[in-house]
């Protein structure tokens, strides 16, 4: 015969029962006026420390809520200063373009100062060939303004090349680093001639162009010498820094001399350039 299980209460249920208990009993006490005893001892047992822990748990939650609303705070303070750094992170940006822009400027002006004898129109460069260095682009500047085929055009410090094309209100202007481009030239400090010849190889490697057919019997002409466009050149102003010559050596026929010259432009970085407004060939007329 199978035996009947026996019946057991869960402890959970237990808990509950006892802990019904004590509350009545706590209310009897109290409504009873009933003090001391038994009763209040076990009072004094299970509900002063449930009363501790109760408030504990409130303090650790105020406590908590505290800090969320205090760390809420700080969140919105981390923002707003954020957004200030952004702020005067784009003012900086601004000054430090103005302030290359107002360099530009100064040394436009001090070109300008430095070739007085020749008309000039200012332009911004809006375009190029798509190459690292600046060997041909095109400028804002076109006929409208005057501007025409073979007219100079100078910035920085020196000669940048000259124009080629001409549109309505853009011109196109290809340098004298450009392969193509050949410039007669004159070392300053003894008058002798050359022919100044671009390279986009060179530029690329040494970030020089070169020069030929240098007649310098007296071996007068050094490294660092200034080279300017020759008073016999067909197509550009006499005068006009080309650069410094930075090698030289003889040529196989023991006559003449070669070498490379550093152009006084940063051919790199050019964005406003001076168109001359004279054709070499109305000055000389």
């Amino acid at each position: 015969m199978k035996r009947k299980s026996k019946f057991v209460l869960p402890p959970k249920y237990i808990l509950l029962i006892m802990s019904g208990i004590c509350v009545v009993a706590m209310i009897t006490c109290f409504t009873m006026g009933i003090s001391g005893g038994p009763l209040q001892t076990v009072a004094g047992y299970v509900f002063v420390p449930m009363q501790r822990g109760i408030n504990t748990v409130g303090s650790f939650l105020t406590e908590k809520a505290d800090n969320l609303k205090n760390l809420g705070d700080v969140m919105a303070e981390n923002e707003e200063l954020r957004r200030q750094v952004d702020e005067l992170t784009v003012e900086l940006n601004t000054i430090h373009l103005e302030q290359y822009e107002l360099e530009n400027l100064r040394e436009l002006l001090a070109l300008d100062q430095k070739y007085p004898s020749y008309e000039k129109v200012a332009a911004n460069v809006i375009g190029t060939n798509g190459s690292n260095w600046f060997n041909s682009f095109t400028i804002n500047k076109g006929s409208n303004d005057g501007i025409d085929v073979d007219m100079n055009v100078i910035a920085g410090s020196g000669l940048v090349g000259i124009v080629t094309s001409v549109g309505p209100n853009y011109a196109t202007v290809t340098a004298i680093i450009n392969d193509s481009t050949q410039v007669g030239g004159t070392v300053s400090t003894t008058a002798d001639n050359l022919i100044v010849s671009g390279s986009l190889k060179t530029m690329n490697e040494d970030m020089v162009i070169g020069f030929s057919n240098l007649r310098d019997a007296d071996n007068e002409v050094q490294v660092g010498d200034p080279v300017v466009t020759s008073h016999i050149s067909d197509r550009y102003q006499q005068g006009i820094l080309i650069g410094y010559i930075s090698s030289i050596e003889n040529d196989a026929n023991n006559l003449t001399k070669s070498g490379t010259i550093t152009p006084a432009v940063n051919f790199e970085h050019i964005e406003e350039v001076l168109v001359i407004l004279q054709k070499k060939q109305v000055v000389e007329e």
